[in-house]
């Protein structure tokens, strides 16, 4: 037997280089009796090694450390024996990291003498500060400490063990053998040179004498391992492995208790809490139904413990809506008659069917799931407030593991290994990864490779074992982890790169793993531009309106008639071309339908080949069938086809066998499927279960299918059915009041799926007129006129600085500026100025743009002695049609009165072109020809190859599908093309959605060479 103490994983980022799976994973195959992991200053694999072991009841024991090196001279390993030496060693590496920059630590003498409950294994340096360490150590932790001794066959293992012997006669510190392991498996050495040079910044060949020297540093068999050291030393490393008790199962988390008011607790004022919100919501009073599901949900509550989780979220959402922010509750939990009273959520449960068994699931063991969306522009008003409510020390971000992704592997590996930059960036741009039948290496080898090189085939193989590697930690998005007492006492804390902002050292995965709860506080752009939008509508109108009130208009017939005819731009969720699509198809006409088509068109019911059977059920084509009553209790409310991620888990339980753990498990393989591809061993379990119960084959195989596209994607009912609430909102909003829709939505960008020359020309298309920026009449944001005009905004013109902006706003005279030089003496830079000329801002001063760029350029001007305008009679040629759009693109980003294909056509250059608005009136199998700026590619993973392009022509939108066949054989003008022509043939469904199938496509950027019109690609 052995244990191996010091052990790091790639969690000691650009030096381990095994998961920290792979590592227990290989010590449980070898027989070893314990393994420690012990990455620098972290815990942060330690999760997702323990769950390897638990998932898979792996005979090896996981015990919890970190190396650190202390002033380049001593080198330890901490490791815990107990639940206090964790603690205590969550606090070391917190102080560490917290007196450093991201990425960095810092350890302190003071924090080597304090430790009371660690045990120390010293990895010594074999040089003179050996010496002074030993006896350093001697003094203060004379029971404490071990020696560890590595044998790792370089030359000086002889040297190295006298030394070792020496130390122990000197110290009588036991000695423990040790490989000091980086690797799981000897054939990871190269990938370790690879990490090493990328964290040096050099070429491997750079690095010499401290590379890495040979595969030693590697788990190794137990035979091996007794010929390599003294069975004493082995001995002593299994001692020293019993001595360590702790598991991470003994963390236990406990919320802050002062949410709760004197003369309650927590579980008499969160009924309380509840009470207050059924007087709000249900003024009316509640049914039985509605109180009885009440009551079911608060009993949960309270034999799960989770009322302070409920009583946190709610404090936070009462802080928002006393600031004004908006916000959204969303997920199981959050869908619940509880968390409705409690104002977290705008979903009322009576528009949908509340099932208490997705509430929380006692049976699966699943934490309560409550995400909040806050206004994007407007969370960090929530984020403080955590931060000063609870303070830094019991309150921090969830993490989020960066990984190695394709091209940053690429790139960097072939660095490291001596290939040019511009070589490696020639081979990426020759790479179109969402070709799915034909590999990257399939592609690269396509350029004629010599496949005989060396050095190309380390690049190939060693990117491919990279991808997925983490890389370093950043923070999440938005999940707060908030304790009752010091938070470091859980987990170690660090610095994130963004001030004022801590981290800790797991992400949402690790949490779920120990059942540790977070609070999601999140950001929507939406919710930022309904805020605005309404606004806007009361100051034009002094009609007050919120979510709820326009949720009491939920069946508005008119509004329900334009989402059919996907007048969707720039609506909530439905606005992507997919969507869009389907509207006609699905035809959506109640607040259930939207809950419905926002999650169906994702690949869980695509992939499942779902979607055609409901439309066809839906519209009275197919009939609604169960194949027993426990699929209908699943499957009615979707007409028997499973459309949510919760369906499928239950549907596991209900017609496959599956135990509460089981479903559990595979709900978090379907959450890591493309990280880990776990899902494939429930494949026969899930089949076998189904046909054992009389289910057919066929309905199994598409379940799993199905289940495998929600590990793509997973979107689960609860998520939707919040989302529904908003896509209603904003389609109200841009049927009754669309000037203030477009307005609020470009005053929130970035956001959405669309820029702002495509809302704009949709703001068109809805008769709505757009004047263009102008220094005398817009503001910094988007503005509406009296009557009823959209005016760009300051913030539009690309190179003009926020603060020249809002100064020359604040400083600008109520009859508006008459001479350029009183622009100048605002305060506004020469970049500023220039921006704004650009931008034909200056047309109230100049002629035309060129003229405002001449004068701008006399510099003199800005002179005193030239304060009042010169007389110069010079006159600038003014700009062509064609110039001043390309200009208008170049510091806009849009034209609001000239489009590319519009002047191609009125010049003449356009033979045979369909336009979008006349494909309307060509018949189903037409060839045509059409043309447009490219304003997306999509290329969604359940489209077997197909990318789906969006062309824009003056007259409209145009809907492209091209062939993986098509793409790969065209890539050029595929890939590249800014202006697009395609030649193919039109199809229109029996809904009247027309598409064109592309066949020949011609890049037609020559027509404007210098037209910078940016598209949505691959999002």
């Amino acid at each position: 037997m052995f244990a191996e103490l010091v052990c790091q994983s790639n969690f000691s980022f650009l030096e381990g280089a095994s998961h920290p799976e792979e590592l227990v994973s290989t010590a449980a195959f070898y027989g070893y009796e314990a393994i420690a992991i012990t990455d620098e200053c972290s815990v942060a694999g330690i999760v997702r090694a323990w769950q390897e072991i638990q998932s898979n009841r792996l005979p090896v024991k996981l015990i919890t450390g970190s190396l650190f090196t202390f002033s380049d001279s001593l080198r330890i390993v901490l490791i815990c024996p107990n639940k206090r030496a964790y603690s205590e060693l969550c606090r070391i590496i917190t102080n560490a990291r917290r007196r450093s920059a991201k990425g960095q630590y810092s350890l302190a003498e003071w924090d080597l003498k304090s430790i009371r409950d660690c045990f120390i294994v010293w990895l010594p340096k074999g040089n003179e500060h050996d010496e002074h360490w030993g006896a350093w150590l001697a003094k203060h932790h004379p029971k404490r400490c071990w020696i560890g001794a590595s044998r790792l066959l370089d030359g000086s293992d002889h040297e190295t063990f006298a030394h070792t012997r020496k130390l122990h006669q000197t110290y009588h510190f036991p000695v423990v053998a040790t490989n000091q392991t980086l690797c799981h498996h000897p054939d990871r050495q190269p990938l370790q040179h690879v990490l090493h040079a990328i964290r040096e910044g050099k070429k491997i060949s750079e690095l010499g004498f401290d590379a890495m020297k040979n595969q030693e540093r590697s788990l190794k068999p137990l035979t091996t391992l007794t010929r390599l050291y003294p069975k004493a030393w082995i001995d002593e490393s299994i001692a020293l492995a019993h001595q360590c008790e702790f598991c991470l199962s003994e963390l236990k988390y406990q919320y802050p208790c002062e949410l709760v008011p004197d003369g309650f607790n927590a579980t008499t004022y969160l009924r309380h809490c509840v009470e207050q919100g059924i007087k709000r919501r249900f003024p009316e009073g509640v049914t039985d139904s509605i109180r009885g599901i009440i009551e079911k949900e608060l009993a949960l509550i309270h034999s799960e413990g989770y009322e302070y989780f409920f009583l946190t979220i709610y404090d936070i959402v009462q802080f928002a809506k006393s600031q004004g922010i908006l916000y959204q509750g969303r997920g199981s939990a959050a869908n619940s008659v509880v968390c409705y009273c409690l104002e977290i959520t705008a979903v009322d449960p009576r528009q949908i069917n509340v099932l208490f068994e997705r509430f929380i699931s006692k049976e699966r063991n699943e934490p309560p799931d409550i995400d909040v969306d806050f206004e994007h522009e407007r969370r960090e008003e929530v984020i403080q407030y955590i931060y000063i409510k609870y303070g830094r020390e019991r309150t921090a971000l969830a993490a989020t593991v960066i990984t190695f992704r394709f091209k940053s592997a690429f790139r960097e590996v072939g660095k490291v290994l001596g290939f040019d930059e511009s070589q490696l960036g020639y081979w990426l741009k020759q790479i179109n990864l969402r070709d799915r039948t034909l590999g990257w290496k399939a592609q690269l080898a396509s350029l004629g490779l010599d496949n005989t090189n060396k050095n190309l085939a380390h690049l190939f193989s060693i990117t491919e074992t990279l991808l997925g590697f983490p890389r370093h930690l950043s923070q999440h998005v938005g999940g707060f982890v908030i304790s009752a007492g010091p938070l470091y006492e859980l987990v170690p804390v660090e610095n994130a790169a963004m001030a004022e902002r801590t981290v800790i050292q797991w992400d949402k995965d690790d949490l779920e793993s120990l059942g540790l709860l977070k609070v999601d506080v999140l950001a929507l752009g939406m919710l930022t531009a309904i805020r605005k939008i309404f606004a806007l509508i009361e100051q034009r109108y002094d009609l007050p309106v919120s979510i709820p009130f326009i949720s009491k208009h939920a069946d508005d017939k008119q509004v329900y008639d334009a989402i059919c005819n996907a007048d969707t731009v720039g609506v909530f969720q439905i606005e992507s071309r997919a969507q869009m699509s389907m509207l006609p198809r699905l035809r959506p006409r109640c607040y259930y339908d939207l809950v419905v088509q926002i999650a169906i068109v994702r690949p869980g019911p695509i992939q499942g080949d779902m979607v055609h059977p409901y439309l066809l059920r839906r519209h009275g084509d197919m009939p609604v069938t169960y194949p027993s009553e426990e699929v209908r209790s699943v499957l009615s409310r979707t007409m028997g086809v499973p459309i949510f991620q919760e369906q499928v888990i239950q549907l596991a339980m209900v017609a496959a066998g599956f135990t509460g753990g089981e479903a559990d498990q595979l709900r978090r393989a379907m959450a890591s499927w493309k990280k880990t591809g776990k899902l494939l061993q429930f494949r026969s379990k899930l089949i076998d279960g189904m046909t054992e119960r009389g289910y057919k084959s066929e309905f199994a195989e598409q379940l799993f299918e199905q289940i495998c596209g929600f590990g793509e994607y997973g979107f689960p009912e609860s998520h939707s059915a919040s989302f529904a609430v908003l896509a209603y909102v904003s389609s109200w909003l841009k049927y009754y009041f669309p000037a203030e829709f477009y307005t609020g939505l470009m005053n929130s960008w970035p956001m959405g799926f669309y820029s702002p020359a495509q809302l704009v020309k949709d703001a068109q298309l809805h008769q709505i007129r757009v004047l263009p920026v102008c220094i005398n009449h817009s503001e910094y944001d988007h503005s509406l006129t009296a009557a009823g005009e959209l005016r760009l905004g300051l913030r539009q013109v690309k190179g003009l600085s926020e603060e020249g902006a809002r100064g020359l706003v604040t400083n600008r005279p109520p009859s508006g500026f008459t001479q350029l030089s009183s622009i100048q003496q605002c305060g506004l830079s020469q970049g500023d100025i220039a921006a704004l000329a650009s931008a034909n801002a200056l047309t109230d001063i100049s002629a035309h743009r060129f003229d405002a760029r001449w004068k701008v350029a006399d510099t003199q001007q800005s002179l005193p002695l030239f304060s009042e305008e010169s007389s110069d009679t010079y006159q600038v040629s003014a700009p062509s049609p064609a110039e001043d759009m390309i200009e208008d693109y170049a510091s806009l980003a849009l034209s609001v009165d000239k489009h590319p294909i519009a002047l191609l056509n009125a010049s003449g250059k356009l033979k045979h072109i369909t336009f979008a608005n006349q494909l309307a009136h060509k018949a189903h199998k037409t060839p045509v020809r059409i043309i447009g700026n490219v304003v997306g590619r999509q290329a969604p993973g359940t489209a077997g190859g197909v990318t789906f392009v969006t062309l824009e022509d003056h007259t409209g939108n145009i809907n492209v599908i091209v062939w993986q066949n098509t793409a790969r054989a065209q890539k050029q003008p595929f890939l590249s093309a800014t202006i697009l022509e395609v030649h193919g043939i039109l199809e229109r469904s029996k809904e009247g959605v027309c598409h064109v199938i592309a066949g020949k496509l011609i890049n037609r950027n020559d027509m404007f060479s210098s037209l910078t019109v940016k598209s949505r690609d691959f999002h």
